[in-house]
């Protein structure tokens, strides 16, 4: 049994994470721990693991005691919080998932311009594989550390970078409109996410100044086909739902192209993806929710010339902790979807 640890188990990361490696056959759960339920019980904390989970949550001072017993270690944590832990565990050769946003940019000025953060890991960002498998799995299968991407960065990356490769869309002219469940903006209390503010509502937020913009510009530029330096306009949006991201992008093509050539080059490119869905109907949320799926599906305007790709997943799943479980699995040679293998649930 492979055994793993989980730094900030009681987030909703954290416990999507757990729940994922409770039903996962090849792991065992060696520590959770929670700074602000320590010593309480996990199942105390969420009710459905009563009489599954017994395990305390401990200090993240106290996992010393517990890494010579550990094989990997998820760091469920805020930004600016999981340099010294990731250099610790990295050092004692247990191999580190990092599930927030500390080592997913390439360089450290951009981080530090868009995080309000002095990066302290700076010597280990060359180690950190970005940790999209569709794109990066064999980076992944030799790596000891994972950065494991954004939510809005999932849906987006993986709905764009077949046009990007094959040179037919304008890489100037991408526009993203994302809509996100509120579980994406953590379980910390906060008057913007309370039911009363967001039920029967749906807005923009964070206009031109979202922290994902960077990760997926320095992802697109590097799949493109000229390698250039890529911007976009990303516009996230905030859904009165629990969980789900749906990703509407946009971008110019190059020249006249049909709907059925521009499929097979996701056909070509995620055919024998087992997570990814290529559909002729519109993504849903519902169909992904609970899930680690992407599902993708595109249109043509035909008088701007334009074509729409929608992508949706769980951010919950595919955009945090299904994929932070799927990174495991290539990590230590598994079955890729071991674990994973739940549908959507409905209604």
């Amino acid at each position: 049994m492979i055994k793993v640890g989980i730094v900030g188990a009681t987030g909703y990361v954290g416990q999507q994470l757990t729940w994922l490696l409770y039903h996962h056959p090849k792991c065992e759960i060696s520590f959770l721990t929670s700074n602000q339920y320590s010593k309480m019980n996990f199942s105390k904390i969420y009710g459905q693991y009563k009489g599954f989970i017994n395990k305390k949550c401990i200090k993240i001072q106290e996992i010393d005691d517990y890494l010579d017993q550990t094989d990997v270690v998820f760091l469920a944590l805020p930004h600016g919080k999981a340099f010294a832990l990731a250099k610790k565990c990295l050092a004692k050769g247990i191999k580190v998932i990092d599930m927030g946003a500390d080592f997913r940019l390439k360089d450290p000025e951009i981080y530090e311009k868009w995080y309000q953060v002095k990066h302290d890991g700076v010597d280990f960002i060359s180690q950190a594989v970005y940790g999209l498998p569709e794109i990066h799995r064999e980076e992944i299968k030799e790596a000891d550390f994972i950065a494991n991407p954004g939510c809005y960065c999932t849906a987006s990356i993986l709905a764009l970078i077949p046009l990007l490769k094959a040179g037919v869309m304008d890489p100037s002219s991408i526009i993203i409109d994302a809509a996100s469940g509120v579980s994406g903006s953590g379980r910390s209390a906060n008057t913007e996410n309370l039911f009363t503010e967001v039920h029967e509502s749906f807005k923009a937020y964070k206009v031109a100044s979202h922290r994902h913009t960077p990760e997926i510009e320095q992802e697109l530029s590097a799949a493109s086909y000229d390698k250039k330096k890529i911007k976009i306009t990303f516009t996230p949006h905030l859904a009165p739902m629990n969980r789900g991201i749906l990703a509407t992008c946009y971008g110019n093509l190059e020249n006249k192209q049909s709907i059925e050539e521009l499929y097979e080059l996701y056909y070509k490119e995620y055919g024998e993806e087992y997570f990814i869905r290529i559909l002729e109907d519109l993504p849903e949320t519902r169909w992904v929710k609970g899930s680690n799926f992407c599902d993708i599906a595109l249109r043509i305007d035909e008088r701007t010339n334009r074509i729409i790709v929608i992508s949706a997943i769980d951010n919950m799943g595919k955009g945090a902790a299904g994929q932070g479980i799927q990174n495991l699995n290539i990590l230590f040679g598994l079955k890729e979807q071991e674990g994973l293998e739940m549908l959507a649930m409905m209604p």
